[in-house]
């Protein structure tokens, strides 16, 4: 017999909301029941959400474990209803630009998993026929930048190379897109702007192009990362118009925060491309709308507390919100006049889409039972003590956000942060999915 979940606000395949009832059996969804039927747990007036997909984390381990770990983010990402991630291959040591290092990033994993986890190779120069057997080892896809990485094993490729990558394999290509010949200097200021400055939109732009002439060149997909410059949308829907296949991404920190309101010497916001103007801001809300962008994901790129000390030249470049994307995500949203079917589009199905998770990321028939009972309405006040990842950073601390995760299950399975570990760790191929015992 399964097991009946019922709320009057469940997020139904169609992308409706609805009272339903959701039963699952072996770990998997095996109808969904509308109306109120009996049922082993209600909900009563929570929505009901398919667990979130963060396809942009950086998880650091092995190598960089004392910046973050799988223990520690996983952990975040389960309290914050992602029940699914997948780990960019730098900042480790080694960076996952090989199947053996592929093979010594899985054992470093195993066991540690709070969540299901898995895993993007990486396109560095002089690695191109590397590619074919990583693919084949199972990771999603492929990120490249074109810009300098802030670490020295993953360095940046040339268009060129770019194209030379993805000629030598049929795969996702992922783009960090900043031209590196439009960027300046980072200054050493304790002032904002003058950081914005040295990395303007037109860096984006130009970088974007780049990526959508060596994808149209090769035929290939490719995926833009975390667009900041609204510009920068507007040349992807360019590109897929001219039928380029390319999808991107925004993050939480460019929807909900305003470079007119970051402090200074307030490096906890420093990232890279950086955090924009609101009117720009306002335009990557219209680029989601419309389907210019087509998901939102958080980047969770921590560091040691120590590598954000100095000014904006020396800090780290990365924003850790794992935890906060959905409430982030939710009270912008809102206010908006979006619906959560909408969060759950961007944050959720389109993640999973994009990689090929058909079984992830939605309430359906044969998908994972990974679920979340999120209530819409309950407000709370970050603080930095109640975040579970490695070190607890964050242009957050004291904002006060909308949407609060009650429940979490996993495969069906009732799971916190305090439970022990139960995630997978997921490959391309279905064939290759195994436990991380």
């Amino acid at each position: 017999m399964g097991r009946v979940i019922r709320s009057s606000r469940v997020v139904l395949p169609d992308g409706s909301v609805g009272p339903a009832g959701v039963e699952v059996r072996d770990g998997r969804i095996t109808a969904v029941l509308p109306g109120r039927p009996a049922a082993d747990v209600d909900l009563g007036d929570l929505v009901l959400m398919p667990g979130l997909v963060d396809t942009h984390v950086h998880v650091n381990e092995p190598g960089r474990t004392e910046w973050e770990g799988f223990a520690t983010a996983t952990r975040a990402a389960l309290a914050g209803g992602v029940t699914t991630i997948v780990d960019m291959p730098l900042n480790s040591l080694p960076p996952t630009v090989s199947a053996a290092a592929l093979a010594v990033k899985r054992a470093a994993a195993a066991g540690q998993c709070h969540v299901d986890v898995g895993f993007w190779g990486g396109a560095i120069p002089g690695n191109a026929g590397d590619l074919p057997e990583l693919h084949a080892a199972g990771v999603f896809g492929f990120k490249a930048f074109l810009a300098d990485s802030g670490v020295p094993e993953f360095p940046p490729v040339t268009p060129a190379e770019l194209r030379l990558a993805m000629g030598a394999v049929s795969a996702l290509f992922l783009v960090h897109a900043e031209d590196p010949d439009r960027l300046g200097a980072a200054p050493a200021s304790l002032v904002y702007a003058d950081f914005e400055r040295s990395r303007p939109g037109a860096a984006e732009c130009s970088a974007v192009g780049a990526a959508l002439d060596a994808a149209e060149a090769t035929g290939s997909r490719v995926h833009v990362l975390h667009i900041s410059d609204a510009d920068a949308a507007a040349v992807v829907a360019a590109g897929r118009a001219r039928g380029v296949r390319v999808t991107a991404e925004t993050c939480p920190h460019y929807l909900t925060l305003d470079a007119a309101e970051v402090p200074d010497g307030a490096t906890e916001f420093k990232c890279c491309p950086p955090i924009r103007g609101a009117a720009n801001r306002d335009r990557l809300w219209a680029a989601l709308a419309d389907g210019t962008l087509d998901i939102v994901v958080s980047d969770h790129s921590p560091s040691t507390p120590a590598l954000k000390q100095g000014d904006f030249a020396g800090a780290w470049g990365g924003i850790a919100s794992l935890q906060l994307g959905l409430p982030l995500v939710w009270t912008a949203a809102a206010a908006r006049g979006f619906d959560v079917a909408d969060v759950v589009r961007w944050m959720a199905t389109g993640p999973a889409d994009l990689v090929g998770l058909r079984h992830k990321g939605r309430i359906a028939v044969g998908a994972d039972a990974d679920l979340v009972a999120f209530d819409p309405d309950a407000s709370f006040t970050v603080a930095p003590d109640g975040l579970h990842h490695r070190h607890p950073v964050t242009p957050y601390a004291g904002r006060r956000l909308t949407g609060v995760v009650r429940r979490v299950w996993l495969r069906g399975v009732k799971v916190t942060p305090g439970d022990p570990p139960r995630g997978r760790l997921l490959a391309r191929s279905a064939d290759l999915l195994e436990e991380a015992r």
